[in-house]
């Protein structure tokens, strides 16, 4: 996403503990000047590694509420659905978004980890402005989905953006380009997913600044269409 963007999420990291990574940005960047806010909601937290999906529309609702109070906001720039529940109907998920919406709470809906089909229900019955799935050079099975929300200039925010597999390799197409672009394979990476889209806005992690800055320099990396085409290829083989 934007440098002046924040991305978390209303679900505890452990399933007793409070959700700290809401209030650690609000105790960060409270007030946010020109930053957009972004969280998500419909996921528990039960166990390591355990995270049951619920859609339950006052589940939702009380999430929104949760973050509103952590963040310290009146608003939420982007409130994101983490999936959407097959236990209950996917238009009451979307539409209690929808009621919170109209309600001042949200500004923006967005969906994480959907398919083409589930997109266009969701569309019936709000705008949706972001997608949110797992995509990088080496896992493409969003292909699709991608190329639909290019089509319709909605945001696709990959996560874990930084995925190399082989192609990491000391003798492989991403180190070879990356050195040639006197760049990290990170920023590779990234500048590859830059030009597969003009909607993508990938949000790779980081708890360094030197990390952070290296992430943004990444923006300015140009590929040619032939590396594009070479990574591609690479990616797609591993």
């Amino acid at each position: 996403m934007p440098s002046n963007s924040a991305s978390t999420s209303s679900t505890p990291p452990t399933p007793t503990a409070r959700n700290v990574s809401e209030e650690l940005i609000r105790e960060a960047l409270h007030p946010y000047t020109d930053v957009v806010i972004a969280t998500k909601a419909g996921l528990l937290r039960t166990g390591p590694d355990v995270w049951p999906v619920l859609g339950y529309p006052a589940y939702l609702r009380q999430e929104c509420e949760m973050s509103l109070r952590r963040l310290g906001v009146e608003r939420i720039d982007l409130f994101q659905l983490h999936r959407i529940d097959d236990k209950f109907p996917a238009e009451d998920q979307i539409g209690e978004l929808v009621a919170l919406q109209q309600e001042g709470k949200i500004r923006h809906i967005g969906l994480s980890e959907v398919s083409v089909e589930q997109l266009a229900v969701a569309q019936k019955t709000a705008t949706i402005v972001s997608v949110q799935n797992m995509y990088n050079l080496t896992v493409r099975t969003s292909e699709a989905l991608l190329d639909k929300v290019t089509e319709e200039g909605i945001a696709f925010i990959p996560w874990f953006p930084l995925a190399g597999g082989p192609l990491s390799a000391s003798d492989g197409p991403l180190q070879r380009i990356a050195a040639d672009h006197h760049s990290s394979p990170s920023q590779l990476a990234l500048a590859w997913l830059l030009k597969r889209s003009p909607v993508m806005l990938p949000i790779p992690g980081t708890s360094k600044v030197a990390h952070l800055e290296e992430n943004v320099a990444a923006a300015g990396i140009e590929l040619s269409d032939a590396e594009f085409d070479t990574l591609s290829s690479a990616g797609s083989a591993s």
